[in-house]
């Protein structure tokens, strides 16, 4: 019955008449009404050979740009339920990580990106349809891991940051945005391009102190603002606008009314973003500026007696791993009291570096992590995601093993060595000449036949 119903949904996907589009909308209800009630169903759509899938998809193209075409309005709000209907289905059929995976490899991802567009053309847009559109980009997104190159391509990053920006009281849009740009600010490029139009100060604006109310809105703001500090512009951003107070102060206010403990998730939210605006220096140095090491400390105290709450503990503990203060070795140099001459000391390596430093030189600061923002706005221009997924050849590692083993010069000259030839008979003997494989016994040798007496010197016998 479902190979029926798509079959006839695959005849009259180009047509553009109203009673096919109602034929249409009849067909796919019952598709829908298979879909929800029926698990055969989805895996039959979604089995391999079938063409269910790519069936739904290019009806959905079709009709969707079919209605954007039609300048009447009672023939585009038929085609535009119609619409609905479609997303509806595809979004019953996405519902599960396999399924999910084969929407992504049937090209699901470029065409929700294009209605998105399409659509974002209204004015106002169709708040229904973008909740749809978002709800099941944030569905698939995970499952592909271009998203956010195509979403870059296609122009749909200021798409979804304008319509937060326009709906901050809309919860129910504002959701499924939040989780769309979630998964686009795992892609470096992108969180800088997000960042410099105003995400992380939009952030701000939702994210706040404790509240009952829109939990699950400030659980999502929270992962997408740790995503998007996960840049080391964004950090420094956030950074120069004083926002690591801010998360501290969050932090605190949550911890003290969340008695209960109902809502770690959202106290760990917290810690993820104060976690990556840590990993630069700038960062640390706010941190400790804004007295959190204490904070930190005081809070890790008082959830040690729930366990429950050990994810806290434990991300508290690596932010104040990483913010504490390096303190100087209590020691004049690091150089070795007792000199031991190696075999090979390469000229540009860490000891001969460390040796040839002049006496009035500390060489027991450390400065490792001095530079570490030197280059932020390289990412900008970078895209690092592309070449993880391409097999290159680097020319930069030396394939001759001849090469890479280093030449090393004896310590003595082979004459004061010949005196040792009798115990490491492996560096002279040819053992090509032996008959290791014969199971004939050997003929004995006797010790005189030797070539000299083995002196093995011992203590004198008084």
């Amino acid at each position: 019955r479902t190979i029926s119903l798509l079959s006839q949904l695959e005849k009259i996907n180009l047509d553009s008449v109203v009673g096919e589009s109602d034929h249409a909308r009849h067909v796919t209800s019952k598709i829908l009404h298979l879909v929800q009630s029926q698990e055969k169903t989805r895996k039959e759509i979604t089995s391999k050979g079938s063409t269910g899938i790519e069936v739904i998809l290019s009806t959905l193209e079709v009709k969707f740009f079919n209605a954007c075409g039609y300048g009447f309005i009672v023939l585009h709000f038929i085609i535009m339920k119609y619409i609905y209907l479609l997303l509806y289905l595809y979004y019953e059929i996405c519902c599960g990580g396999r399924r999910a995976s084969v929407l992504v490899t049937k090209g699901g991802t470029q065409i929700l990106l294009q209605l998105l567009l399409t659509a974002s053309k209204d004015s106002p847009p169709n708040e229904e349809l973008m909740v749809l559109l978002h709800t099941l980009l944030a569905k698939i997104g995970p499952k592909d891991k271009k998203i956010g190159v195509k979403a870059r391509i296609n122009g749909a990053l200021n798409i979804s940051l304008n319509l937060v920006k326009h709906n901050l009281q809309n919860h129910r849009l504002v959701l499924p945005c939040l989780q769309v740009l979630r998964v686009y600010s795992t892609n470096s490029v992108n969180a800088v391009s997000l960042g410099k139009n105003g995400v992380v100060e939009l952030m701000f604006k939702i994210i706040g102190p404790f509240s009952k109310r829109n939990t699950s809105l400030m659980k999502v703001a929270l992962d997408t603002l740790a995503a998007l500090l996960k840049s080391k512009t964004n950090a420094r951003r956030a950074v120069d606008r004083g926002y690591v107070q801010v998360l501290l102060t969050i932090y605190v206010d949550w911890h003290r009314h969340d008695s209960r403990h109902r809502y770690m998730l959202i106290r760990k939210g917290v810690l993820q973003c104060i976690k990556s605006v840590t990993n630069i220096k700038l960062g640390r140095k706010a941190f400790i500026d804004a007295n959190g090491m204490k904070i930190l400390y005081n809070t890790s105290q008082e959830c040690l007696a729930v366990r429950t709450l050990d994810p806290l503990v434990n991300t508290s503990s690596l932010i104040m791993r990483k913010c504490f203060p390096k303190n100087r070795l209590p020691l004049p140099t690091i150089k070795s009291a007792f000199h031991f001459q190696l075999p090979v000391i390469p000229a540009s390596g860490p000891v001969a570096q460390l040796y040839n430093l002049p006496p009035d030189v500390d060489d027991v600061v450390d400065e490792s992590d001095d530079n570490d923002d030197v280059e932020t706005e390289s990412e900008i221009e970078t895209e690092i995601d592309d070449d993880k997924d391409q097999h290159f050849k680097n020319d930069d590692i030396e394939t001759d093993i001849n090469k890479l083993k280093p030449r090393q010069e004896l310590g003595r000259p082979i004459e004061e060595l010949k005196m040792y030839e009798q115990f490491f008979p492996e560096l002279s003997e040819n053992f090509q000449e032996w008959d290791l494989v014969s199971k004939e016994p050997k003929p004995f040798v006797s010790d005189a036949n030797l070539s000299g007496p083995i002196v093995v010197p011992t203590a004198s016998v008084e």
